[in-house]
């Protein structure tokens, strides 16, 4: 009978989240998964997807596996062992996209700067660290390997957040109307999180709202961020705009060719039916990082955004082999 990991739940009193400004807590439960024997092995931190949190990749699936169930048998059928160390970023808002923000919080501080020496002490991995995520997370795990090249030396991104030209652009009238007849940003939010349940256009607004917050915080506006989108006309505010789009992987990666160039792995993949077109943004990326002379390897597959854990098996022992040695 193969041998199977420990999950070991860590509570961590974070400063950087201590005192933020949507009164989310700042102690968090963070799910390790220790491999079979433990030991020296990478530590892969998986970042879930928006609405997601650390606890999210153990849940139950019906017919399916949780990400320790996945990798017990990704292990045992020749992948290099790792730990999986799954960080909860959740907030009032769905999420965090990684990154500190004056509106949400200093999530991003959070992982770096605590999470990461906390893995280091408790579990003594062999000191080599990946970088994985979906959607949201995707998007993370691209930043903070960007941003980290000495701590992260590899990392994948699955239907990663980027070219918000099609990702988020399209969606700013829908969120912009809604919040318009609840009377405001702060009325919208009461609102949405007041009901029973939400739809599925909810989600998305939603979603948008969280980015605009991460990525356009401003102290003088109601809750401390604003949107890029007039409410009253619905005419884009293009400064705002361009200044949202700074975030975008797309622009970054040139600032930060050398941190990419440096990875042991930079993978990327999106479903070819991406309902948020995120396909057309791995192929802008990909082209980007083709010019930069940065190493890469791209996968598309016959799926949509939703319920494609499977690709997973790819990803996980990929970024594995790339860390151990």
């Amino acid at each position: 009978m193969a041998k199977r990991g420990t999950i070991e739940l860590l509570r961590v009193e974070s400063n950087a989240l201590s005192g933020n400004p949507l009164g989310d807590p700042h102690v968090r439960e963070v799910p390790v998964y220790v491999p079979p024997g433990g030991g020296r092995a990478p530590a892969l931190y998986c970042l879930a997807g928006y609405a997601g949190g650390g606890r999210s990749w153990l849940n139950v699936v019906p017919w399916g596996e949780n990400l320790a169930e996945r990798m017990d048998r990704l292990i045992a059928g020749g992948a290099p062992p790792a730990y999986l160390v799954m960080p909860d970023c959740f907030t009032r808002l769905g999420g965090s996209q990684y990154v500190d923000s004056p509106a949400i919080g200093q999530y991003e501080t959070h992982l770096v700067q605590e999470l990461v020496p906390l893995i280091d002490r408790t579990f003594a991995p062999s000191g080599s660290r990946g970088l994985m995520g979906k959607s949201s997370g995707g998007y993370g795990a691209l930043v903070l390997a960007m941003r980290h090249p000495a701590l992260f030396h590899a990392v994948a991104c699955h239907a990663g957040d980027m070219y918000f030209e099609w990702s988020y652009k399209p969606a700013l009238p829908q969120l912009a109307l809604a919040v318009a007849r609840a009377g405001g940003v702060a009325a919208w939010i009461e609102g949405l999180l007041a009901k029973p349940r939400r739809s599925g256009e909810d989600f998305v607004n939603l979603s948008t709202l969280c980015a605009c917050a991460a990525y356009l915080p401003d102290p003088r506006a109601p809750l401390g961020f604003r949107l890029p989108i007039d409410l009253d006309t619905g005419r884009l505010d293009e400064a705002s705009w361009q200044k949202f789009c700074e975030h975008d992987p797309i622009v970054l990666a040139p600032r930060h060719a050398a941190a990419l160039r440096s990875l042991r792995l930079l993978y990327l993949d999106a479903g070819l039916l991406d309902e948020y077109h995120l396909q057309l943004g791995a192929r802008i990326l990909a082209r980007t990082l083709r010019e930069l002379a940065i190493p890469f390897e791209h996968e598309e597959f016959p799926d949509g955004h939703r319920d494609t854990s499977y690709r997973f098996d790819v990803s996980l022992p990929k970024l594995a082999r790339a860390l151990t040695g």
